[in-house]
């Protein structure tokens, strides 16, 4: 898998993994048992400090989505974790909360706001496509 970064992004570029690992769990290029690269590989490849992917590494498997494997390596976790339904939903309506706030902010209306969510559907599904 590829991981791209920019540094420019104002999302830390730890957080920029771990969202783009998240993303290809959920869209499913990235599945249960799956192998990811090694902290050093990963960190040669997007031209990063290795310890930028172990703190990313990290809070994945603190979060439940990876698992690291003694002498093995760091492998996608068999079971992604589960939230209750409840904190699921309180979880989305902060996130839809920012997304509106940042939209409106930036002059879009609530119809533009949701074509591009359905935009990011789009491509999420593709991704499972494209795992299937």
């Amino acid at each position: 898998m590829q991981i791209l970064v920019n540094p420019a992004d104002e999302l830390p570029i730890y957080r920029q993994i771990m969202r783009q690992i998240q993303e290809a769990i959920a869209g499913g290029r990235l599945k249960p048992g799956d192998k990811l690269a090694s902290h050093r590989d990963l960190a040669e490849q997007a031209v990063i400090a290795p310890l930028t992917v172990k703190k990313a590494y990290d809070e994945l498997e603190a979060l439940g989505f990876i698992e690291t494997q003694r002498g093995r390596g760091t492998f996608v976790c068999e079971k992604p974790p589960r939230i209750s339904s409840a904190d699921q939903r309180a979880q989305m309506r902060e996130t839809a909360r920012k997304l509106l706030s940042q939209a409106y902010l930036g002059g879009m209306n609530f119809e533009a706001a949701v074509k591009i969510l359905k935009e990011a559907d789009r491509e999420i599904a593709e991704g499972r496509k494209e795992a299937s």
